[in-house]
């Protein structure tokens, strides 16, 4: 055992090595320290989490000790869990997740709800996801509005495949079309709902996040260029002829972004625009209505 954790003996049951793990990852600076290492002996052994607690006194295999041994190196270099396993949830949902695409994350969720609400709301049939990644978006609007038809875009052929992947997982591949596009390139249709969680960091931020996202997530997911704006005037600046008459353009934003979208949508004529908040109360989705 090559990990420089000082044991009174190796690990040998399920209690153990939860201990083992999450002393190993709290020395290596991982916040999230007791849940990862969690997580990672439920993949490892395929028990739930009410498994983890009630088989406590199961004994590893030498397979099962190696594994999870390699799943907490990986961890330990601040590789993100959900890539380190493959999988992830989000929306109630189940999606697999690879270095192609951004890990979804609770906060567009919000950017999924609102969605939901307009087509709920509205009665509306289309939507174009545009820069889906992992179809997060697309394949959660298709799967909670069985009567809408999503079209999901993306200039990575590598992250279309696994949004398709995830369509399937989820069973709604029958109501969305992927297409290769870089944002509006290859699209020909016009929708009710123009939907984006664009890259929206500045480039010159990017080297300061976290090294579980600067290090291992792709950085062309994440630089929305100098300002972080890039994509949002590029939508905004093309949308109208891709939008309906009172269809809607909806953006999840980053938390100080708020007011220069704002401005952006208000210069390009649109108006009923809305800003929305996450649980943490910060500015996260901003969406607004084409009226021509």
């Amino acid at each position: 055992m090559n990990l420089k954790i000082n044991l009174p003996a190796e690990p040998k049951n399920v209690r153990e090595w939860l201990f083992f793990g999450k002393a190993f990852l709290k020395e290596r600076k991982i916040e999230s320290y007791s849940l990862d290492s969690e997580i990672l002996l439920m993949f490892v052994l395929n028990f739930s989490k009410v498994q983890l607690f009630t088989k406590d006194n199961y004994v590893l295999s030498e397979e099962e000790k190696e594994c999870y041994l390699k799943l907490l190196e990986k961890r330990g270099v601040h590789m993100p869990v959900q890539y380190i396993i493959g999988k992830c949830e989000f929306m109630g949902l189940k999606f697999v997740v690879n270095s192609s695409t951004l890990i979804p994350r609770g906060d567009t969720e919000i950017l999924v709800e609102r969605v939901i609400d307009f087509i709920k709301e509205n009665n509306f049939k289309s939507v174009l996801d545009i820069g889906t990644g992992s179809g997060d978006v697309a394949v959660s609007a298709a799967a909670y509005c069985p009567s809408v038809k999503v079209t999901a875009a993306d200039i990575s052929k590598e992250a279309l495949k696994t949004a398709e992947k995830n369509a399937e997982i989820n069973n709604v591949s029958d109501r969305i079309n992927f297409v290769e596009s870089d944002v509006f390139q290859n699209i020909v249709s016009k929708f009710d709902i123009i939907v984006s969680n664009p890259p929206y960091i500045k480039t010159d931020v990017i080297k300061s996040l976290m090294p579980d996202v600067r290090d291992y997530e792709p950085v062309s997911a994440l630089d929305g260029g100098s300002d972080g704006l890039y994509f949002y005037r590029k939508i905004i600046s093309e949308c109208k002829n891709f939008l309906n008459r009172n269809g809607v353009l909806i953006f999840e934003i980053g938390y100080d972004q708020a007011f220069e979208v704002l401005e952006l949508l208000r210069k390009s004529g649109f108006d009923s625009i809305e800003i929305g908040q996450d649980l943490a109360g910060l500015d996260r989705v901003i969406s607004c209505v084409y009226r021509d």
